[in-house]
């Protein structure tokens, strides 16, 4: 009997954790590509657009980089996502600004970067109003 009763919980166990891993969404992510698209990038915004002396300026490039991660682990294995012109263009801009993020942690976004990001989440924003 103990050692049914062991097994039996330890079922139940990774039944429960595994049921609470799936049900909810990363950081936020509501599971609506396009909404959260948009408010991927109206944070990534604000975190970019952040002056340098800025009191939250490392806890915002720290949230950026969690919702990045999110995203990216959320939409990425989803085939019909990552055919979107939107999602190949926005997971570029990710990529560049992770890639600063990483290699550059204490440094400003550079003004060539910002521009390029700026253009890209454009894009991005016509393409998703398109449904691409």
């Amino acid at each position: 009997m103990k050692k049914f009763l062991s097994r039996f919980m330890a079922l139940a166990l990774v039944l429960v954790i595994g049921l609470m891993g799936c049900s909810s969404a990363p950081a936020g992510l509501s599971g609506n590509y396009s909404q959260d698209t948009l408010a991927l990038i109206d944070g990534l915004r604000a975190a970019i657009e952040l002056p340098n002396d800025a009191p939250g300026k490392a806890a915002a490039q720290s949230e950026a980089r969690q919702l990045i991660n999110a995203f990216a682990s959320r939409y990425q294995r989803d085939s019909s996502i990552t055919k979107l012109s939107s999602f190949t263009t926005m997971r570029t801009a990710l990529n560049s600004l992770a890639g600063h993020y990483s290699s550059y942690p204490n440094r400003p976004v550079p003004q060539k970067l910002r521009t390029r990001l700026e253009q890209e989440f454009t894009q991005v924003e016509s393409a998703l109003r398109r449904g691409a």
